[in-house]
């Protein structure tokens, strides 16, 4: 069984993440092969927080050129957590 810490990997910092932080719902970059049901429990043990909902997308990685040479960057998998209505929020966002 995995750790929790390999399912998430890092919170992402963007403008609009942090505008959904005010509604109680947070966004994470989470491991490819990581379930709806892996990423709730692995959240819940992190954060000590009551997840409600769990929203996930996979991002194939854009085609980039230098010169002639053509390249992608990493596909990635992102993961919108949104939090029940009486769970504490995430004090990692709050600090921001």
């Amino acid at each position: 069984m995995r750790s929790p810490y390999d399912v998430i990997i890092k919170p992402v910092i963007s403008e609009k993440s942090m505008s959904g932080a005010e509604h109680k719902k947070y966004t994470f970059h989470v491991a490819k092969d990581a379930g709806k049901i892996e990423i709730k429990r692995a959240l819940e043990e992190i954060f000590g927080v009551e997840v409600a909902r769990v929203n996930v997308m996979n991002y194939r990685g854009k085609l980039k050129r230098m010169g002639r040479n053509v390249g992608r960057r990493p596909s990635f998998k992102k993961a919108i957590v949104t939090l029940a209505e009486g769970s504490k929020e995430i004090e990692f966002f709050q600090s921001l």
